[in-house]
């Protein structure tokens, strides 16, 4: 599972022109499920993501998560996440979860953020979307599921 998550003062999605979900100060997050992506698998990116201390705090120091700032959501599907560029000019996907296991995690993961954060906005699973968002800093950040169970290195 690959998290592309953006810090933003608002963002929204949008399909053939109707506001589908809207936020305010939160995340932005693309979500893209690969075939080996699990229930397991979601809890852990979802726990990861919310207890993230990326939020300034009142000494400008990035120490407060979603949960401190009162923070929003907007989840959206993005299957490309997992293109393949290394051959050729035309992106492979065989990677990414076939579409029926895709929008099972995607909807599980859905709920589940609906458990602890009060507002949880979506994307339309499979359609073409439109994403506006104000980046705040910015500050984007990648979780890929496989990294979190790599050690990091000493230095």
């Amino acid at each position: 599972m690959k998290l592309v998550i953006q810090v933003v003062t608002e963002a929204q999605v949008t399909v053939d022109d109707e506001v589908k979900g809207k936020i305010g100060k939160g995340f932005m997050v693309l979500v893209g499920i690969g075939h080996e992506d699990t229930r397991e698998t979601v809890d852990v990116m979802i726990r990861k993501m919310l207890n993230l201390r990326i939020f300034m705090d009142e000494n400008g120091k990035t120490n407060l998560s979603l949960k401190d700032v009162a923070g929003e959501l907007l989840l959206i599907s993005q299957f490309t996440l997992y293109a393949d560029c290394r051959r050729g000019n035309r992106p492979g996907f065989t990677h990414a979860a076939p579409p029926d296991l895709a929008e099972e995690l995607y909807e599980y993961m859905i709920g589940e953020c609906k458990k602890t954060v009060p507002v949880v906005e979506r994307g339309v699973f499979g359609a073409y979307m439109k994403v506006s968002l104000v980046n705040d800093g910015p500050f984007t950040l990648v979780l890929d599921s496989k990294d979190l169970n790599t050690p990091r290195k000493q230095s």
